[in-house]
Order: structure tokens, then sequence, then C-alpha cells
């Protein structure tokens, strides 16, 4: 099969590899769409450990089974295979099982490839009058939609619910459309690209700015920089909640003196339960998170300038999806 390949530090090769083999209990998935996440552009860059070259990046997929009994069922892609019998799963809390393993990092090749092999229990259905291109976005607004939902029940039901995103990527995008699903009005995103600024306002109704001057009483930081913390520090109002998504980098940022003075909750927030997945993938299917117009497609071969235009800011649309089959 053809996959694009991460084999050093700022280097992606698309080339033959071994097809994906599934284990019992897995299904082979024909990948259609899969999307670029920012951790694999930090794998790219060499910033993560985790994610050693040569591996097949890419974790933000849909597809169709290709064999078996389930043949041709089109399914989005929870990329977080969990023990399943922990004390973390069994009540719920499958992103913390200390035996997780998601897809793009060992020992489980991603989805930047034709095949990608993955256990049933892993899969959604999609219906048929879904995109898979839209169903492939259900792991980005899966996080999202996990850190919206803590950040809500940390926040005193008495506080006003205006909310600030930090940065207006997918993730930050979806934050913004899982708060405003969940009740929230008024939400200011902060995106310091211009173009993306232009696109964020104009092509998805958000409001978008380069910097803020308002308070907020729930900050969503979905960049995860020392800058983009110490904004978020700075913009929460006194009892308000800082929900972290971003791993921009370890260190710096929050000022600990006024969250402390000023009863403020920070909550690190990483992937989804299975139910937020599901919970997720259904308000796609129902709408509930609007057109999710907001990608751009390019083939799987196309990848590695994907990647560089990312890195260069040449990008408007929030997510670029590649087809392994272009």
């Amino acid at each position: 099969m053809k996959a694009l390949v991460y084999e050093d530090v700022e280097t992606l090769i698309y080339r033959d590899v071994p097809r994906a083999m599934p284990k019992e209990g897995e299904h082979l998935i024909r990948v259609t769409c899969v999307g670029i996440c920012g951790s694999d552009m930090h794998a790219f860059l060499g910033h993560d450990d985790r994610r050693p070259a040569p591996l097949i990046l890419g974790h933000e997929a849909a597809g169709i089974i290709d064999e078996g009994p389930l043949k041709g069922l089109r399914v989005t892609i929870n990329p977080l295979v969990t023990c399943k019998t922990c004390t973390y799963c069994l009540s719920g809390r499958e992103n913390l099982c200390p035996e997780r393993q998601i897809i793009s990092l060992p020992p489980r090749e991603g989805a930047f490839a034709q095949f990608v092999a993955m256990p049933e229990s892993n899969l959604v259905t999609v219906p048929e009058a879904v995109p898979l291109a839209k169903a492939a976005l259900a792991e980005p607004l899966a996080v999202s939609w996990h850190a919206a939902r803590l950040a809500l029940e940390a926040l005193e039901a008495s506080a006003d619910r205006k909310a600030l995103v930090i940065g207006g990527g997918a993730i930050g995008l979806a934050a913004a459309l899982a708060l405003r699903s969940m009740g929230v009005p008024d939400i200011t995103m902060i995106e310091p690209n211009a173009d993306r600024r232009a696109f964020l306002r104009d092509h998805c109704g958000e409001t978008a700015s380069a910097t803020c001057e308002s308070d907020a009483d729930l900050v969503i930081d979905a960049v995860g920089f020392k800058a983009t913390r110490a904004l978020a520090s700075a913009r929460v109002r006194p009892g308000g909640v800082i929900a972290h998504i971003g791993l921009g980098e370890d260190m710096g940022g929050l000022d600990i003196r006024r969250m402390t003075l000023q009863e403020i909750t920070f909550i690190g927030t990483y992937t989804y339960s299975a139910q937020d997945f599901r919970d997720t993938a259904q308000a796609i299917f129902d709408g509930q998170l609007g057109p999710l117009d907001w990608t751009e497609r390019r083939p799987l071969s196309d990848g590695a300038r994907a990647f560089a235009d990312i890195r260069a800011a040449r990008v408007a649309a929030p997510k670029i999806l590649l087809d392994p089959w272009a």
C-alpha cells in the first residue's frame, strides 16, 4: 500500500510500505480521508520523542471496512485503543488508561496510508447521508467536545457563559462549535494569522480577533504555548475556568499567584472518552456542529507539501484532509 512516512526531522516520503494487517478482533479499513493534526506537525518537526522515525503518522480518519462480514461499512475511527479492564476504562475515562495506545504512536502505525487496522470497538458507523470527509473530523471535534464538557462542568452555575478560545485552528474552531452546541452564546476566538482570522469570520461566522482586552468566565487554550497560557491567565475572570488542550510547549505562562488568589480552575484535557467520541460523532450526524465545510482536501501524495504550507502559515482553512486514493 502507499503511505506517507515520517522518515526524519522535516522529512516525509510518500512510498510503498507493507499493507496493514488486522489482528484478531480488528478490521482492515480503507482510508478515504485523514486529517493533519498539530501533533503530527510536532512529530514532523522532531518535537515529539513518542513518535520516533520511521513512522506512519495520522490519526484523524474515516473510511470503509475492506474485508470480512462488515465489508463496505462506512466508519469513522476512534484512534485511542485502551485495555477496557482498568479502573479508568471501567469508569468511562478511557483516555487515562495506563495501557492506552493511539495510532501514529508505536506500536500502532497511523492512518496516512491507504489502509489501517483497527479494533471493531473503535469504529463508529457513519450514515450514508454523511460524507466521510465530515466523519473524519470526529476525532479533532471530540478533543474539543471533551474539553468543553469538562470546562462547563467545572464552571459555577451562577457564572456568565462568556468564553474565549485561544487558537483558530481545527481544535480551537471545534471548541467554539462544541461550546455553542452546549449553550454558550458569547464566544470570541483569538487567532494571530490574518488569513485564518478572516476565514473564521467570513466563512465560519465566528467572532475572531488578533488580541483580546475583555475577560471571560471560560477560556480554552487550544495552542498551549507560554504566551497563550499567559493570555489565558490574564483574561479569565475570578472564579473562572481555563481548559488547556494545546501541547505547544511544556513550561511557562501560567500566573499561579493570580489563579490561587482568584480561585481559578485549571483543567488539563487530553483526547476524549469513548462516550465523548460517540457523542461527537452523533452531533456531526445530526448537524449540531454546523456544515463543517472549513476543510481543504489534498492528495496524500502531496502530504509533504501540505505540511510545509501549514508550517509556513500559507493555509487559511483550519484543517487539511488528505486523500490516500486521489
